[in-house]
């Protein structure tokens, strides 16, 4: 039986697997550079029917590593949203495929000018913790869509799900084709050094300055699918019980370990009590109980409930109100569990304003005009996601027009992650380049320049030498 990655015990056997499977991949895409339609159909709907196939012991391995996760929250959020990308990718692939025909200026005819798109080739998928299935197997989705082979680096925090990818992966790829990586940070930092034809990263800001510091070392293309602090801004023009049942939805789901999770609300200052009142009333409905209750998702290691727990001791120390919502008035001791707690009053000096939350704590600022909320944001890194609740079209197109972030929703959390038309990145400090839709597609190909002539060639009349007929008449009509 070959060696794979659940196989190795250490960090340096890790990393020879890599370089091994690295090279093996190099040269199994110099052999066959361009899969044809039915090839690339063929692998997505192996992909399809493993992840099918492999549900609930994927949903019951997350749930061993966080302690508790939501089995809910894997199904909808990680493995039917990539069945649905998988399912587009099919559906359009044969049209993506397709040399793009463009423009050719009469000064070059008779020419065709096309836009062929060709795999990049091997490409590395970094993936994080907070959900290790969707942003393993949607972006290697989109790498197979578009002919590529993969390399796919998992998460150390998740130990129990990748052994369960890296058996269903391996049960319907060679690893000529797509590989599967485990390790720390010393894999890591080799993974990223390595030169790949394409390299997808998914993770913090602060780890993502490093892969891209690697990788530019070698001039390797990079996405960075990174986070920030996404805000929502709540308006006089809301629904408010809706724009609450949304952020509930948005922050408590995976208990706030998600990159595109409502980081902060701004809401008018009048309104700040009413707020409250909707945001605690919607999160007793959904999540009566936490203790015990399946729906609830733990916090994913003792490292991240420790970072959580001083983030609210430092806002507490230096003045906040920290209200729990701890409906059922629950003693948490020996979990990982921590309900969504809400934080007033709080200052830039704060660690809670200034470093992304990744969890269920949801500071709330408030705001006398739009524009100062605006200006606050602006003032900020660009996030991931904006979240707006109005039903007033005048303040869509202000936030719309004067604001940057990666991805925006208007009267809903999260959703818009799942519009299979539609690209998803960040821009600036949440991140670098997109995927999703056709723009995975395009993100794992290269776009190639294709002129070409036939027997005759237009092109000689402007040859040396110079001052014939043809450069003057040039001059007079094309460059007065």
């Amino acid at each position: 039986m070959a060696a794979t990655a659940a196989h190795l015990e250490n960090e340096q056997a890790q990393i020879a697997y890599l370089n091994s499977v690295f090279a093996k991949q190099k040269a199994a895409y110099a052999s066959s550079p361009y899969p044809n339609l039915d090839q690339r159909k063929q692998d997505l709907s192996k992909l399809d029917k493993a992840l099918r196939a492999y549900k609930d012991e994927l949903a019951n391995a997350i749930n061993q590593d966080f302690s508790c996760r939501s089995k809910d929250e894997t199904l909808l959020a990680e493995v039917m949203i990539t069945l649905e990308t998988i399912k587009y990718n099919r559906k359009n692939l044969k049209q993506w495929m397709k040399p793009e025909r463009r423009h050719v200026s009469a000064l070059f005819a008779p020419a065709s000018n096309k836009v062929h798109y060709q795999p990049k080739g091997v490409v590395g998928i970094m993936v994080p913790w907070n959900y290790p299935i969707q942003l393993a197997c949607a972006p290697l989705a989109a790498a197979l869509a578009a002919g590529n082979r993969a390399v796919i680096k998992l998460s150390e925090f998740t130990p129990a799900t990748n052994e369960v990818l890296q058996r269903m992966l391996a049960s319907i790829f060679e690893e000529e084709q797509v590989a599967v990586i485990f390790g720390e940070a010393q894999v890591g930092a080799e993974f990223s050094s390595l030169h790949w034809d394409h390299l997808l990263f998914t993770g913090s800001t602060a780890v993502g300055r490093h892969v891209m510091s690697a990788a530019g070392k070698n001039l390797v293309p990079v996405t960075l699918e990174l986070g920030g602090k996404s805000p929502c801004i709540i308006t006089d023009n809301a629904s408010l019980k809706g724009a609450a049942e949304s952020i509930i939805f948005g922050k408590a789901t995976n208990a706030g370990q998600t990159c595109i999770a409502p980081d902060y609300i701004f809401c008018p200052t009048h309104m700040l009590d009413e707020v409250k009142k909707q945001l605690k009333a919607a999160y007793a409905h959904s999540f009566p109980t936490l203790r015990d209750n399946p729906d609830y998702t733990a916090i994913v290691n003792e490292r991240q409930f420790n970072r959580l727990q001083g983030y609210l001791n430092d806002a507490a120390e230096k003045g906040a109100t920290v209200e729990p919502l701890n409906t059922a008035n629950e003693d948490f001791s020996g979990t990982r569990k921590i309900p969504l707690t809400l934080v007033t009053n709080t200052t830039e000096d704060m660690v809670i304003m200034e470093d992304e939350i990744f969890g269920p704590l949801l500071p709330i600022l408030t705001y006398d005009s739009l524009d100062q909320a605006l200006n606050y944001i602006n003032a900020h890194p660009r996030p991931l996601a904006l979240y707006l609740f109005s039903h007033n079209s005048q303040e869509h197109n202000d936030v719309l027009n004067n604001t940057h972030a990666g991805g925006v929703a208007i009267n809903d959390c999260l959703t818009h992650i799942a519009q299979d038309d539609m690209p998803f990145g960040g821009v600036g400090d949440s991140g670098i380049g997109a995927y999703h839709g056709k723009e995975g597609f395009l993100t794992f190909s290269h776009a190639k320049s294709v002129h070409k002539k036939g027997r005759f060639n237009s092109g000689k009349f402007i040859h040396a030498p110079h001052g014939r007929l043809v450069h003057r008449l040039i001059y007079k009509y094309v460059l007065r």
